[in-house]
């Protein structure tokens, strides 16, 4: 990813090391990091970037068959400006553009739809009794019916907090294998809980 991902600090050099000769390529050069936050692939447009770099390389390394490469890249480029649009749709008439999330992953996204994440976890940390409590007062100060949870974390501090409000948990997958297809179930999750 070139993103600062926890995987990538902990072993590239290693990975390197082990093959000199293995081209890296940075799929995240010409994206804008914000806060070292590495989840640039939540961004459709930030997407684009990183096929366009993936593309770059394998043309590079592989020119006999460029072509093939341009071809995938373009189509894949169209399906995420769909991507794009559609999602720009879902979220045209959500008025409360605020959602609370535990693993705050989805900034990119966020910004690029006019939306605003709050944290539960702050920095890799589970927040204090009192922290706790300041979260469940905003959510029911916004009117919050929904606390969103990445599948990869412990969701017991978000459940004390739907609770609290009355309201639920809804699962939001950063990694899910079907980019396009998560993100839009993404955009129509938020859509439900902000309207």
């Amino acid at each position: 990813m070139g993103s600062g991902v926890d995987f990538e600090l902990s072993f590239m050099d290693k990975i390197i090391e082990v093959n000199r000769k293995m081209r890296v390529v940075n799929c995240s050069e010409g994206i804008k990091i914000v806060d070292r936050d590495p989840h640039v692939w939540l961004s459709p447009k930030n997407a684009e970037i990183m096929v366009k770099n993936i593309y770059n390389a394998l043309a590079q390394i592989d020119p006999e068959n460029e072509g093939y490469y341009r071809k995938n890249m373009e189509s894949y480029l169209k399906e995420l400006n769909n991507l794009d649009e559609e999602i720009r749709e879902i979220l045209r008439n959500v008025t409360n553009r605020r959602f609370m999330i535990y693993h705050p992953a989805w900034r990119y996204f966020a910004r690029e739809y006019n939306l605003t994440q709050i944290p539960v976890e702050k920095e890799g940390k589970e927040p204090t009794a009192r922290g706790l409590m300041a979260l469940i007062d905003q959510a029911r100060r916004l009117k919050m019916k929904v606390v969103f949870v990445s599948p990869q974390f412990d969701q017991k501090k978000a459940e004390i907090i739907a609770e609290s409000i009355h309201g639920r948990i809804v699962f939001l997958d950063p990694l899910a294998k079907d980019y396009v297809r998560n993100l839009k179930r993404v955009a129509l999750e938020l859509a439900r809980s902000l309207s």
